[in-house]
């Protein structure tokens, strides 16, 4: 173990992030440096607070299994090589998770019990932005090639992860994409200020010296059918993603100046890298209402500020979450508690349980105000409190209200995917579809979910994949099944 004492004798610290009047001036990250740089100076302390616990619950608590105690004890001994190494031995992308995921394992810290938890996440990107920053993440080619072709399909986080190690196995893998750069919502969802793509392409570049290839700007299902890549293809994974959006649809939804918060956020990322948007959505001046209380809606409000926005306001339907873990939700399960982003630091006011029953419009079609009611839970069931109903001026309206299942129309109902209850994609226990040969994983199988669960769900379905294509039980990690679920209640 670490430092015997360091639990008890080292209290926990966490990034100090950049200055609230600087950071929302720009799109950089909102941590000096990167997150790993900025807690380089107590990152040997903060390991060694890493208990000798026996049962280290944080593997559980993380999808990824990620083998947090052998790197905090590496760290603490001044071993960075070896501590990437363990890294990387269960997460494909550290760097994305260490900045994105809202750390499960550390809710499932041992330490955590009567303690603050150990601080795992920023320990995680500490170690990789420095392995970066030392040049010491390269290439790595396979062995030999088994003269297999693989199709995935979607570049986001789980196709990222199935086709990297696919690559690493020997396949000849092509990662299709319909935007014009791979990331998916990593380059396109993911504002600037949360993950610069400077973090995003160094990855994709180690993929490509991999040998892994990346076409861009092909509309699978349009440009190119789902038959025609079976026969293209010897084997076709299908991660594309949880990317219909849920709609309000309430009087008034015709309005302009209302909409999705995946037709916003795209575009000023775009800006944001120095692209040209023509017709941007644009906050600027603007009284902006963001439906949804979760991390999308989060990403809404740090960019219609730095945009400029003239308030920004965040309505989310559930009660305010407690600031402490509820006893319905004991440890070391995943606790529903009040999160405060960066970007809610910065500004806005945050509204809950709260229901938007109508759009108001001015005379030229746009939208002026948000007519809303108070409601509660009774018997479990939401109802409106009386005598609660209220306006609120609004020019821009963004729906940050979750997604109900990927896109059905073209390579879905191409292939014959058969869907189960919520609209996803079925999966065997090797992410095997109805379809011979054809896998699937991420949200487009699980789901809408957490990053952590898209590396880990491409992780696995490769192993599905290899299995498949050798004939043999796959030498691959498999850190999941599909049943998995997270330790929520």
């Amino acid at each position: 173990m670490a430092d015997p004492k360091g639990f008890i004798t080292t209290p926990r610290k966490v990034a100090e992030r950049r200055p609230i009047v600087e950071r929302v001036q720009d799109w950089q990250e909102v941590y000096p440096g990167s997150p790993g740089r900025a807690l380089l100076p107590i990152i040997e302390k903060q390991a060694g607070r890493c208990m000798d616990c026996g049962i280290p619950f944080c593997h559980s608590g993380c999808p990824l299994g990620n083998l947090i105690p052998e790197w905090n004890d590496m760290l603490w001994r001044d071993n960075w090589t070896g501590a990437v190494e363990r890294l990387h031995a269960t997460n494909n992308f550290p760097e994305f998770t260490g900045r994105l995921c809202p750390a499960p394992c550390e809710t499932a810290c041992v330490v955590g019990i009567h303690r603050d938890p150990v601080t795992i996440k920023n320990i995680e990107v500490a170690i990789i932005d420095r392995a970066w920053d030392d040049r010491r993440v390269v290439a790595v080619p396979a062995a030999y090639h088994t003269g297999k072709t693989v199709a995935v399909i979607g570049s986001g986080p789980s196709g990222l992860a199935v086709s990297q190690q696919l690559t690493r196995a020997g396949y000849t893998v092509v990662v299709y994409e319909r935007a014009d750069a791979p990331g998916g919502l990593l380059r396109y969802g993911i504002p600037e200020f949360k993950m610069q793509k400077s973090v995003l392409d160094r990855r994709l570049k180690q993929m490509r010296l991999e040998g892994t290839a990346f076409k861009t700007s092909v509309n699978i299902g349009v440009d190119i059918t789902g038959p025609k890549l079976l026969e293209l293809f010897d084997a076709v994974v299908v991660s594309i993603g949880s990317t219909v959006a849920r709609d309000l649809p309430v009087p008034g939804r015709q309005f302009n100046g209302i909409h999705q918060a995946m037709e916003y956020l795209p575009q000023a990322n775009r800006v944001a890298v120095g692209e040209e948007v023509s017709d941007q959505i644009l906050a600027t001046g603007k009284d902006v209402v963001i439906i949804g209380g979760g991390d999308t809606g989060a990403d809404c409000v740090g960019t219609a500020l730095r945009q400029g926005a003239q308030s920004v306001t965040q309505l989310e339907i559930m009660p305010m979450p407690p600031q402490e873990r509820p006893q319905t939700q004991p440890w070391p399960t995943f606790p529903m508690t009040f999160k405060v982003t960066s970007a809610h630091e910065e500004g806005g006011e945050r509204v809950y349980s709260v229901s938007t029953a109508e759009f108001l419009g001015d005379d030229n079609g746009n939208v002026s105000a948000l007519v809303v009611n108070d409601v509660s839970f009774v018997n479990g069931k939401l109802e409106t409190v009386p005598d609660t109903t209220r306006t609120i001026p609004a020019q821009l309206v963004l729906l940050a209200m979750g997604f109900v299942g990927p896109q059905r129309d073209g390579l879905v109902d191409q292939l014959g995917l058969e869907l189960d209850a919520r609209g996803n994609i079925v999966r065997d226990e090797n992410f095997a579809t109805n379809v011979d040969r054809v896998f699937a994983c991420g949200d487009a199988g699980r789901g809408q979910s957490l990053i952590v669960w898209a590396i880990a769900e491409g992780r696995s379905c490769a192993t599905g994949v290899d299995s498949l294509l050798s004939q043999r039980e796959s030498r691959l990690p498999k850190p999941i099944a599909p049943t998995d679920r997270p330790l929520m209640v």
